[in-house]
């Protein structure tokens, strides 16, 4: 048997979750897809059985079945497998009959939704590309004329008859003022590009407390910060104020949509870290990735806007400038990572996964 588990070592580098069952239906070997999927540790996954799994899933533990008296090589179908105590998963489900009396079924779970994700995902960073250079040229086109904009209006200034001075001020002070307005909006847009990429060594419950610390200080009363941190995370290199940035954004935007939870003394925002295994970043596979959560108890982010949230120029509250998440997720693609959000009535997560050595 060792030597046959031995042999399955190519397993662990599948992106789909793959299980073996002895004839009992006791788990015997889980790859880390698996693990990742069903948010349990092989050591956990062990002293379980397939019933244990999923209790509730007749058509699945029929099919094992056939599995054991070798009536096929191998079976696919979708299920909708219910698991007790957690959300159900809806998968693409693989049965194959194995040659080895001692591991006698191979069952591989595919999430349908997994590949919708992915295809997501690549699509959102083709597109935030295209916008990120849109947004630079236009920026910079922007630039030029704004100063020469500014400049004709101060000597326009310094021109007026001092009788009419004082009525026409006014005016080339509007001019003036919104053209520092746009200025300024034209700098944070250029800003991720201008900042030097400072890399050094980062360990992410520093960024997580800096940031705890930032929002407690501006919103003292009326929010609860709370922190399930996952101490086994490592150090990565990277760059800290950036990520202290990226961070910052996401939790005071979720403070400020709280204001409601606030005034009524029981907002909740948590910080949750955690290492995730066999992921797929732009393209790319990683054998592990920092799993980190910022999740709020606020009204959700509006639907209409739920899938622009990180174009820029793009608000859901009044007065915002809608470049604080744009500049979150540049930084944390500048690590070679990805924000992801999910957002109802009553939750908001956003997600970063960043590739860990």
């Amino acid at each position: 048997m060792e030597n046959f588990i031995n042999s399955l070592a190519g397993l662990e580098l599948l992106s789909s979750a793959v299980l073996i069952f002895d004839p009992q239906g006791q788990i015997i070997y889980a790859n880390a897809a698996a693990e990742n999927l069903l948010e349990s540790s092989f050591k956990t996954l062990s002293h379980l059985t397939l019933k244990d799994l999923f209790p509730t899933s007749e058509s699945l533990a029929s099919v094992f079945e056939e599995a054991l008296a070798h009536r096929f090589a191998d079976k696919r179908l979708d299920l909708v497998l219910e698991r007790a105590g957690r959300e159900s998963l809806q998968a693409h489900v693989i049965v194959t009959a194995l040659d080895n009396p001692d591991a006698p079924v191979l069952i591989e779970l595919r999430q349908n939704v997994q590949q919708l994700k992915l295809d997501r995902e690549e699509r959102l960073l083709d597109q935030s590309q295209a916008n990120k250079e849109l947004i630079r040229n236009l920026a910079h086109e922007i630039k030029n004329p704004l100063g020469g904009i500014r400049g004709a209006a101060q000597l326009l200034e310094l021109e007026l008859p001092e009788r009419e001075l004082k009525e026409l001020r006014e005016y080339t002070q509007v001019i003036i003022k919104e053209a520092d307005r746009l200025q300024t909006l034209v700098d944070r847009l250029l800003a991720p590009h201008r900042r030097p990429h400072i890399v050094g060594d980062v360990n992410i419950h520093e960024v997580c407390e800096r940031v705890r610390s930032l929002i407690m200080a501006e919103f003292p009363q009326g929010l609860t910060i709370r922190r399930d941190y996952d101490l086994s995370v490592p150090e990565f290199r990277g760059d800290k104020e950036q990520l202290i940035q990226a961070v910052l954004n996401i939790a005071h935007n979720a403070a400020q949509a709280l204001s409601q939870r606030i005034a009524d003394g029981d907002a909740l925002l948590t910080f949750q870290t955690r290492v995730a295994r066999q992921v797929t970043l732009a393209k790319v596979r990683y054998r592990l990735a920092l799993d980190l959560h910022i999740t709020d108890n606020g009204p959700g982010i509006p639907a209409d806007i739920q899938d622009r949230i990180f174009y820029p120029l793009v608000s859901g509250k009044p007065g915002g400038s809608g470049l604080g998440l744009t500049l979150a997720q540049t930084f944390v693609q500048q690590h070679m990572g990805v924000i992801e959000c999910e957002s109802r009535a009553g939750c908001t997560d956003f997600r970063i996964l960043i590739p860990l050595p």
